[in-house]
């Protein structure tokens, strides 16, 4: 082989590591940027994929399918009457502990939907949540799953309080939430 074959062929060499060691720093920062943006969630979605990239594409996928709908801020009127609504079933817990629940995770839902998230069923609902909310979607999951162990009679009145504690955590974020706010955007 002549020099000039030796060049090109260290050239293209060259241009495939560049191209390699470029893919490689791109993928890094966009796993960077998803494990900010999302939290713990971002670590609950790769253990349920078992790949990373997998996870990553789930992840930017709720994102993609977040940006279709308008999340908007509660009026004042709104927040007040929501905030009420909430004091009305934390008052009812101490007499009625499973009907408390009920109605929590009702009001959760309602506020999520006053805010502009659509409501289908529960995991599309937790998936839309985690864009905006990542910190407190384990919260709404926790709730749920207490509510779900209510329905078959498997709950204590210490699940029950449990689940009132985590579903107030989502309801704050989303009733003092004026835009929401993504850890890392």
């Amino acid at each position: 082989m002549n020099s000039t074959g030796v060049v090109i062929v260290l050239i293209v060499a060259a241009i495939i590591i560049v191209a390699a060691l470029v893919m490689m720093a791109t993928r890094k920062r966009r796993s960077q940027k998803l494990r900010e943006r999302f939290g713990p969630e971002y670590d609950r979605v790769v253990n349920r994929e078992g790949d990373a990239s997998k996870a990553e594409r789930v992840l930017e996928f709720r994102q993609k399918h977040r940006e279709k709908f308008k999340v908007r801020p509660l009026s004042p009127t709104d927040r007040s009457s929501f905030r009420y609504r909430w004091n009305e079933v934390q008052s009812r817990f101490v007499d009625d502990p499973k009907g408390s629940v009920t109605l929590a995770e009702s009001l959760v839902t309602d506020v999520m939907q006053a805010r502009g998230y659509p409501i289908a069923d529960f995991e599309q609902q937790a998936s839309d949540i985690s864009v905006d909310h990542p910190i407190v979607v384990e919260n709404y999951r926790a709730a749920h799953d207490i509510a779900l162990r209510h329905g078959r009679g498997q709950a204590s009145t210490e699940d029950l309080r449990n689940a009132m504690v985590h579903y107030r955590a989502l309801f704050q974020e989303l009733l003092d939430d004026n835009q929401p706010q993504r850890k890392g955007a």
